[in-house]
């Protein structure tokens, strides 16, 4: 189990979206959760999104996976990086590595990247527009920070899948050692490269952008079949030029725009379904043969263990605890079965007892053995 070795409250308070830092030690004893090797195992998979990123000579060579076997045999000994995205949904032990931060808000955890470099790899100069710790594993990494953006920085484009910026002064210029984390806020570049083999774990927070927010509602209010009216004015009178938009028909269409962005209850459910789906693939794989909510009881009452899919999202609003939001499906609930909303969302695993205490077994039962015949949890057999 991995623990770190700070408080993250006292984080919270000075750093974070304030300020880069490193924390040296962050973690104590620090052993990695995967080797090299597994790694680039996960980097031949389909379904699992990787890159393999090289600057010999300076010459930026960006790809996408999966990868043959053959790549890893005509690599050269230096300038190269791999890199799997959300490799917490795929691997369970580097999974464990993203518990550690549990006392974060979990509806902005976005992904545990993991890279890892031979000597002179990384991707170069770059700014993200998330929160970020990087966990050092095996090896070293130096690492440098600037100052937040403010439009001082220069793109530049050296290949066209890297955003890239042409340099910067640095505000942080130390090397990482395993157990140490970097923590990067929004706006600040930065540029890493491994001193020797290495091993980084990027764990990822990021809110949805505005633009998101507002390109979503307008996909969930067509979805829904909502807002499926037009201005009607009875009382329209003549006008005398053609051109004009009145200002009683511009605040009409404006009021019809800001009641559907008013309506509460609307948009509670729209944003629970949309913070509660995962930007990446999952490893959902639906049950081949279904349950019924007896045989998961008796699963249940003989020890047996659910476990939710890694990576997979659910959450509840503190205004409305009878509703959770998982994988971007609403579940509500009676008033008797509040604990058990709290359980789905709150709990990674589900025992008997969870279920014995939720206040009504059979509903709690319904609901479960959907999920786990949908693939979202999973037994342990």
């Amino acid at each position: 189990m991995y623990q770190l070795s700070f408080s993250i409250e006292e984080f919270l308070t000075h750093y974070w979206q304030k300020k880069p830092t490193i924390i040296k030690g962050g973690f104590s004893n620090f052993s990695d959760p995967l080797s090299p090797d597994e790694l680039a195992g996960l980097t031949m998979e389909e379904e699992i999104d990787s890159r393999f990123v090289s600057n010999l000579d300076d010459n930026w060579v960006a790809e996408h996976g999966p990868f043959p076997e053959e790549k890893f045999a005509e690599l050269a000994e230096t300038n190269w990086s791999f890199i799997v995205q959300a490799a917490n949904h795929w691997h369970p032990e580097a999974a464990e590595l993203v518990k550690a931060f549990d006392a974060m808000p979990n509806w902005l955890f976005d992904d545990l990247m993991i890279s890892y470099s031979v000597q002179g790899g990384g991707v170069g100069p770059h700014i993200d527009q998330y929160d970020v710790f990087i966990v050092q594993g095996l090896g070293k990494r130096h690492w440098r920070v600037g100052a937040l953006d403010e439009g001082q920085y220069k793109e530049t484009c050296r290949h066209s899948v890297l955003r890239q910026i042409e340099g910067f002064e640095p505000i942080i210029d130390d090397v990482l050692e395993p157990g140490d984390i970097l923590y990067i806020p929004p706006g600040f570049p930065h540029d890493g490269y491994a001193l020797q083999p290495s091993m980084s774990y990027s764990v990822g927070y990021r809110s949805p952008k505005q633009q998101e927010l507002l390109s979503n509602f307008a996909d969930y209010v067509l979805a829904h079949d909502m807002g499926d009216h037009h201005l009607h004015n009875p009382a329209q009178e003549t006008q005398e030029t053609k051109g004009v938009i009145q200002d009683k028909d511009l605040s009409q269409l404006k009021a019809m725009l800001k009641n559907s962005l008013n309506d509460e209850a609307t948009l509670d459910k729209f944003i629970g379904c949309l913070v509660s789906q995962s930007r990446h693939q999952l490893d959902i794989v639906s049950a081949e043969e279904k349950w019924t909510p007896e045989e998961l009881q008796g699963y249940l009452q003989e020890g047996g263990a659910i476990e939710r899919v890694s990576g997979l999202r659910a959450y509840y609003h503190e205004n409305n605890p009878l509703t959770a939001y998982v994988n971007g499906d609403v579940v509500t609930v009676e008033e008797s079965q509040q604990e058990l909303i709290h359980t789905l969302c709150d709990q990674s695993v589900i025992i008997w007892d969870d279920i014995d205490n939720s206040g009504d077994a059979g509903t709690a039962l319904d609901i479960l053995s959907d999920f786990v015949n949908r693939g979202y949890w999973f037994t342990h057999e």
